[in-house]
């Protein structure tokens, strides 16, 4: 019988760590082979729409979607998941919390292989529910920050967030980006960073737009970088509009974006110097999805967790 599991109790058998430890297996699998995503679908209804993606891996010996519908009062996620070896669902997961815990948890991938060596300082544009677990996973990849500097436009929002994550309140989005690490996490049509505004050696872990409508990165941040990556081309060349239009402008190449999965499995350097600028473009990959959702199942069956369907 599959497992159902509450966002409650996600959030009880989870931490970033775990998260961590998952989506970077992920990478090492989908490098090695071992796993097949396909991107994420959407397909509108009346101020809203239907997203499905799903993902099979082998060594964990799972296959799974998650699926979501958003509209004018939010969204709702749940991932399901199959043995491959029997075919018959082993869980039904609540989403949401999971879905906020591997977003982060890919930035802190990120961090862990492109930043600069000693990167002290953090700067999140963006103050919402995903941005919580972009600084929480990059800390935990990268003991070294000592600051985290945040922005968004409203005050309120603003100040709760940094008294949450213990984070300083920048005065613009300049001060935010002028960080070791920088995370745009917003849900802009236009660009919230500036090329400009970047120090030498920073990385830019672009989290928010996944439509090709909606940037967040301008195109100086193209220019300026030295290294470019992505989760997944594929799924880029769909949804990425930081990606697509600089192409389109002829300020980047397909042929010059890579996979983070690259670098994870030491087929790539990344970055190569010190004061190179790297950008890694997340969209969301069903991989990472079903990774961490095998390990939430591992917890709840240890634990007595959950309710039998």
């Amino acid at each position: 019988m599959p497992l159902y599991l509450t966002e409650a109790e996600v959030a009880d058998l989870l931490g970033p760590a775990d998260a961590l430890e998952a989506v970077e297996g992920s990478f090492r699998r989908l490098a090695a082979g071992e796993v097949e995503n396909v991107p994420r679908q959407r397909t509108r209804f009346e101020e809203g729409f239907l997203a499905v993606m799903w993902a099979v891996d082998r060594e964990l010996g799972l296959a799974g979607l998650k699926s979501y519908a958003a509209g004018r009062e939010g969204a709702s996620f749940v991932v399901l998941l199959f043995e491959t070896e029997t075919t018959k669902p082993v869980a039904v997961i609540e989403a949401d919390k999971l879905g906020q815990l591997r977003t982060g948890a890919a930035s802190g991938v990120a961090a862990r292989y492109l930043a600069r060596e000693g990167a002290k300082s953090l700067g999140v544009i963006g103050c919402g529910w995903q941005a919580r677990s972009q600084v929480a996973s990059i800390r935990e990849a990268l003991p070294s920050i000592e600051t985290v500097v945040a922005y968004c436009r409203t005050e309120e929002t603003l100040e709760t967030f940094c008294k949450e994550v213990g984070a300083e309140a920048g005065e613009s989005h300049r001060d935010a980006a002028g960080q070791d690490v920088v995370v745009t996490v917003t849900n802009s049509r236009d660009p919230v960073l500036r090329g400009e505004w970047l120090r030498p050696g920073a990385l830019v872990c672009a989290v928010g737009a996944n439509d090709p409508r909606r940037r967040e990165l301008d195109n100086v941040v193209l220019e300026r970088a030295a290294f470019v990556c992505c989760d997944s081309i594929e799924n880029a060349k769909r949804e990425s509009g930081d990606l697509i239009e600089p192409v389109q402008a002829g300020v980047l190449d397909w042929l010059e974006v890579h996979e983070l999965q690259e670098v994870v499995a030491g087929e790539l350097p990344g970055r190569q110097d010190d004061d190179d600028i790297v950008v890694f473009k997340s969209n969301g990959l069903a991989a990472w999805d079903v990774a961490i959702g095998a390990v939430a199942l591992e917890r709840a069956r240890e634990r007595g967790v959950g309710r039998e369907l």
